[in-house]
């Protein structure tokens, strides 16, 4: 008959203890991370508003075919690991909503340029990762396509563009470029 020692009971106690621990963890890890994908969660900050409302008039947020975006679906990978650098990167906007750097409209377009072109960079960098979760040239039917997107959709194939290169401001107002300073 099999037999535990003291030591070897006080083991297996202990790694059950630590097994149920790293279950409930996860769980809520992933509960946490979900509930941080969420357009409320998202809007819950005041500087966060600004963007929802322009959202709101696009074709992200409502379509003839009934397709919507959240703000996870554009700004946040669906990989563990790339998701978490996401997750990572973000914390910087919580801290300037917590400064007051852009909690007030004014204030929030005195920086959209920069926020708008680290966004763009980013998603350059990822040859528009996110933008390909729901739109991918492999599956796109130029004939079904006006003339004018049949015609850019294949050149950008071509050219190497991702999907950033020629949609800026699809879901947002696009910033306009300030203008050099030179005094």
């Amino acid at each position: 008959m099999f037999s535990l020692t003291p030591e070897r009971k006080k083991w297996l106690i202990s790694a059950t203890i630590i097994f149920f621990f790293g279950i409930i963890f996860a769980g809520g890890f992933n509960m946490a991370l979900s509930y941080t994908n969420t357009t409320e969660f998202c809007i819950s900050c005041h500087s966060m508003k600004t963007n929802f409302e322009e959202m709101k008039e696009g074709a992200h947020w409502s379509s003839r075919t009934g397709v919507h975006a959240g703000c996870a679906d554009c700004h946040v990978p669906k990989a563990f690991i790339p998701k978490m650098k996401a997750k990572i990167m973000a914390a910087k906007d919580v801290w300037h909503e917590l400064l007051g750097t852009i909690d007030t409209p004014e204030k929030y377009e005195q920086h959209r340029w920069d926020m708008a072109t680290r966004v763009w960079a980013k998603m350059k960098a990822t040859d528009s990762r996110e933008c390909r979760s729901c739109h991918s040239f492999d599956h796109m039917d130029f004939s079904e396509q006006d003339r004018f997107a049949s015609k850019k959709h294949s050149t950008a194939i071509e050219k190497g563009k991702t999907c950033i290169d020629c949609h800026k401001g699809i879901a947002h107002k696009e910033p306009e470029e300030p203008e050099e300073n030179d005094s």
